[in-house]
């Protein structure tokens, strides 16, 4: 088969390795890829907006299928105009792909059907929203009701920092995501992040993971897209596990297909492990990042097959396979990010990281000037290992952080460290 694939970030990196270990694969491209994404697949660069020219591309090459990876193409209805104009694609059309490109949507969704998540409101104008939380008190989250790249929330301890998130959203902080903002309770308990294939009717659970949000050791700073992620997340129980399927996944799936726009993709639910039992956090219409990347390294079976079961509505019947050992990612990011960082330093020492037996490397922001690996974005590397114990992978993919010469990169240091205690204790 001919497989196109969107985006150029370590999530697609990621899906290609996997896809490209694929026996039903013919040719694999990537619009446009990056540094790493170019071991594995010949890179395009066209812009992933224009829908025209990816279909146009699509159409020239006769590709069979089209993985759609980041958040952005989906809720501009790139997955539509593709089956619009006759190309299979993995991933939710823009109405079903709202879950995640409105807060609003999926917070009246989980309303109307009885979903646990946290007590909310949805304000189009500050004074509004500034009322309900000094109604509320503190802590509170206040999240953009739009797209914002992951770091579209501010959890804030205090009234003040609440108040001054409000108006750094409808001052524009990010741009037309902030126009609308959703006030939530701040919801107690441990995070995982949970996954299910979807084909419109049937889901199929994925292996669970945890991510690691916030920039700095001991979860301070500020959020990011996530900085290093471990799978599978003790804190998800079996029995936790098949509450989210019957409680969160198949009432969301029947509520869209009654809607008639049925969910087709991956379905991420943010997870918080309550004391009251499991609560919705969010749900994203893609893989996470990094989370995808411990979930590839960890999958035993073939990804295509299922990424063509959920189009054609044929995962009634499938399985999926895993590899026992856990897989664990460290983001290396350049010094700034979240917020301003340059771009163009180079990157030394990859080959030498990647020579560490059970360590993958998938590259993020990078891009190739000859033979030199160069910074090219927030976040840049994924650094990856395996082992039996979280704290054999932890161990492994720093000792491969250490082999990597880049002055103007960091990363966080305590990746994995909730799973690391328990396993301590026993």
């Amino acid at each position: 088969m001919n497989i196109l694939l969107l985006g150029s970030g370590g999530r697609e990196h990621a899906l290609a390795w996997k896809i490209a270990a694929s026996p039903l694969l013919t040719r694999l491209w990537c619009v446009p890829g990056n540094a790493g994404i170019a071991k594995e697949a010949e890179c395009v660069a066209l812009d992933i907006t224009d829908h025209a020219a990816v279909i146009a591309f699509a159409k020239a090459n006769a590709v069979d299928f089209v993985v759609v990876g980041p958040d952005a193409p989906i809720a501009a209805g790139m997955v539509d105009d593709l089956n619009a104009a006759g190309f299979k694609a993995f991933g939710p059309t823009k109405a079903a792909g709202q879950l995640e490109s409105s807060k609003s949507f999926t917070k009246a969704l989980c309303r109307d059907n009885n979903i646990p998540t946290a007590a909310y409101g949805h304000f189009h104008s500050a004074d509004e929203a500034k009322a309900y939380i000094r109604k509320q008190g503190a802590p509170i989250v206040v999240k953009a009701d739009g797209l914002a790249a992951g770091k579209g929330v501010v959890v804030a301890m205090t009234e003040a920092e609440a108040l001054d998130a409000v108006d750094m959203m409808f001052s524009g902080g990010f741009g037309e995501a902030g126009a609308e903002v959703v006030v939530e309770e701040f919801m107690q308990g441990e995070e995982a992040s949970f996954f299910a294939l979807c084909d419109g009717e049937h889901a199929l659970e994925l292996a669970t993971a945890q991510d690691h949000k916030r920039a700095f050791d001991g979860d301070k700073g500020p959020n990011t897209g996530g900085m290093g992620a471990y799978s599978p997340a003790p804190v998800m129980t079996e029995a936790l596990r098949a509450q989210v399927m019957e409680e969160m996944i198949k009432p969301t799936l029947r509520a869209l297909s009654a809607m008639g726009t049925p969910y087709k993709g991956v379905l991420y639910a943010g997870v918080m492990v309550t004391a009251q039992g499991p609560k919705l956090v969010e749900y994203n219409a893609r893989f996470g990042d990094p989370e995808c990347q411990v979930l590839m390294i960890r999958m035993m079976s073939d990804l295509l097959p299922a990424l063509i079961a959920c189009a054609d509505g044929q995962l009634k019947n499938f399985s999926l396979r895993w590899f026992d050992d856990v897989a664990l990612t460290v983001i290396m990011a350049t010094k700034g990010y979240p917020g301003d960082y340059g771009k163009g330093s180079e990157i030394r020492g990859l080959a030498a990281a990647a020579a560490i037996e059970g360590v993958e490397i998938f590259h993020a922001g990078t891009k190739a000037d000859n033979d030199r690996i160069l910074a090219n974005g927030g976040r840049v590397l994924n650094i990856c290992a395996s082992g039996k114990t979280v704290r054999e992978a932890q161990q492994k993919a720093y000792a491969a952080v250490d082999l990597i010469d880049w002055p103007e990169g960091f990363c966080r240091r305590d990746i994995g460290w909730q799973a690391v205690a328990r396993e301590a204790k026993g």
